[in-house]
């Protein structure tokens, strides 16, 4: 092993980066200001401005450029969803608080950090922006030239020094894959925006269609299934469907919630690579160490005072080592059914607002700020990430220490050749703890049996609350109140002992609340999940949408027939609505012939030369 780092060191002396990505971070601010101003320069602006504003002469360009709609965007989702993966090694870097790019107190950190988070989220505002600009072909190609430099120059970060000195060979390829399978992605997606753009654009295949401003299609499905009678069921559902998750056609996560859970899971890879590079730091020096306590008991011919504390020191550190890179596995396998879990737990919550069902929420949340549910769109990506990450480290190190209770209190006994006194002790524990769950059932039984009045009649599942023997109730509750004093201090630390392992199990559930029961408010990420769902649910509820859609169409309809009145009415001289009749008859007439010989006419003289003269002008 020891070789092995060596010979990585050396290979690493001679590696030296042509370009450092945090410089690189810093100078690709230019071309990303550059193609901002592109599109915001073909960015039409809504209102007009004034003549005595200053900025009139700009006339309606330069518009505000949206990267993406985090609120009501239901297209590309994926491709968003990529284009914040590709934030990730950045993202990672701000969290691990390695941003300095100069020497400030301590006490200004969070504005170094605030300004980092700035710079990292306005260098990768391109890949958003080409994604969401009506203007395909140009913003794909600004896009598709912009992901092509990163893309170079992370492949040539790798290619430099692909080495380094915890993972090994390939250390950088294992940092930088996901960025760069994002980078590829991008790069595939932006060339295909431009042949699409560019085969409308000579017109070698027809414009899409414009999609409705507010309704999306599943939203639509929605409404519609809420309209019809619910149908019986056809067939059982599986266990996947079930227990797991059952797919709903007339729902879609939102492009927010695919960015995050993506962000989330690269950033949860590259957690787990960091925290694995740090163990194999940690175990080089461990290995030291031992190195030198094997050496101190074998000065000493193994006969020395300290010599059996270094032997537990010993097989300490390797228990440990052992423990913790078995749990990696279920730890990270934890974290990532939670992803997926609050996937599921999103579209149930968010169903039931649409019910108009609260009562899955504490009271104290069923009447949101809303300058809290606003500003918790800002907050819940960000805090669910690094709830993922901080509970991955949580789970692992408390999983780490059943590991641990698990190894001495049953592997290391029986390879000690002391099994027998662990099961002796095992039976022990497990017999005192049966005695007193014993004693708890007993006493709801003797309570059950002696103390409660018979059932009012035979449907009755339980016995009323009504006492009944009330002498020997009395004597049964002061003869157990000293009992009880001793099993409360018993139920007290279990208490304690269960709240600390579901809180340590249940820290990146951002949407479930550690607290206890009028201590909701102090969860702060449960709050922002709240006020997320809120902002959701009224920006867009399927229900509200498609009233909003109806109103809107059928106010543009109302427009559109009041200017094709006006129209007709005001173009050229006054034309009698009796004339205008007859013509539009004429000139149906002469374009379907064979409606004349069904025509019914007042008289046969009148109806011959209509006749005539329609034929006179269908042969011209």
């Amino acid at each position: 092993m020891f070789v092995t780092n060596a010979s990585t060191r050396q290979l690493n002396v001679t590696c030296t980066h042509s370009v450092d990505m945090e410089v690189f971070l810093h100078y690709s601010l230019i071309p990303s200001f550059l193609i901002i101003l592109v599109l915001s320069f073909l960015q039409r602006q809504e209102h007009r401005r004034e003549k005595d504003d200053t900025t009139y002469l700009l006339g309606s360009h330069f518009g505000i450029i949206m990267p993406l709609d985090f609120v009501g965007t239901f297209s590309n989702r994926w491709s968003y969803g990529v284009a914040f993966g590709a934030t990730a090694n950045k993202v990672m870097f701000l969290f691990s608080e390695g941003y300095q790019p100069l020497q400030v107190p301590q006490w200004t950190q969070a504005f170094v950090l605030l300004i980092g988070g700035f710079e990292v989220g306005l260098s990768h505002f391109p890949f958003f922006a080409c994604l969401s600009s009506e203007f395909r072909l140009v913003s794909s190609l600004l896009g598709f030239s912009y992901s092509l430099l990163w893309f170079a120059v992370t492949v040539l970060q790798i290619s430099q020094c692909p080495h380094g000195q915890f993972v090994g060979r390939y250390e950088s390829l294992v940092f930088y894959w996901p960025s760069l399978l994002c980078l590829a992605f991008l790069l595939g997606r932006f060339l295909n925006m431009f042949v699409k753009a560019l085969r409308v654009h000579l017109r070698w295949a027809p414009q899409a269609e414009e999609k409705p401003v507010f309704l999306e299609t599943h939203q639509a499905k929605h409404v519609k299934q809420l309209l019809r009678k619910p149908r019986p069921q056809e067939g059982e559902k599986s266990w996947f469907q079930t227990r797991v998750y059952e797919w709903d056609p007339c729902f879609l996560f939102p492009s927010r919630m695919i960015g995050t859970i993506v962000l989330a899971f690269i950033c949860l890879y590259l957690f787990i690579v960091i925290e694995f590079c740090m163990f194999v730091y940690v175990r080089n020096k461990l290995d030291v160490f031992e190195s030198n306590l094997e050496n101190y008991v074998t000065y000493v011919n193994h006969t020395g005072i300290l010599t059996p504390f270094i032997l537990q020191v010993q097989e300490l550190i390797s228990v440990s080592k052992g423990v913790w890179v078995a749990t990696i596995l279920p730890a990270s396998l934890t974290c990532v059914s939670y992803l997926f879990h609050i996937l599921a737990c999103y579209r149930k919550h968010i169903k039931r607002l649409w019910a108009g069902d609260k009562h899955f929420l504490p009271l104290k949340f069923h009447d949101p700020s809303p300058s809290e549910s606003v500003a918790a769109i800002a907050k819940y990506s960000g805090w669910q990430i690094a709830y993922i990450l901080w509970g991955y480290l949580i789970i692992h190190v408390m999983q780490s220490l059943c590991g641990m209770m698990m190894m001495y209190g049953l592997v290391l006994p029986i390879t000690h050749h002391r099994g027998l006194e662990m099961l002796q002790g095992l039976g022990l524990g497990i017999l005192t703890i049966s005695i007193v769950m014993g004693l708890m059932i007993l006493q709801v039984w003797i309570a059950a049996s002696f103390f409660l009045q018979p059932k009012l009649g035979t449907a009755d599942k339980q016995k009323p609350l009504a006492l009944n023997n009330r002498k020997a109730f009395h004597n049964f509750n002061y003869f157990l109140f000293f009992y009880n004093v001793l099993l409360g201090l018993g139920a007290c630390l279990s208490r304690l002992l269960i709240s600390c392992i579901l809180g340590t199990w249940l820290i990146a559930r951002i949407d479930r609340t550690i607290m206890q029961s009028g201590y909701e408010r102090a969860d702060m990420g449960f709050s922002a999940w709240v006020g997320m769902l809120y902002m959701d649910h009224y920006h867009t509820n399927p229900v509200l949408v498609s009233f909003c859609h109806i109103l809107i169409t059928g106010h543009k309809e109302r427009k559109l027939q009041k200017t094709t009145q006006y129209w007709c009415q005001s173009a050229g001289p006054h034309i009698s609505a009796r004339s205008r009749t007859r013509w539009l008859l004429l000139q149906t007439l002469i374009n379907n012939p064979r409606l004349i010989i069904l025509r019914k006419s007042k008289s046969v003289h009148r109806s011959r030369e209509f006749t005539q003269i329609l034929l006179t002008c269908s042969d011209c």
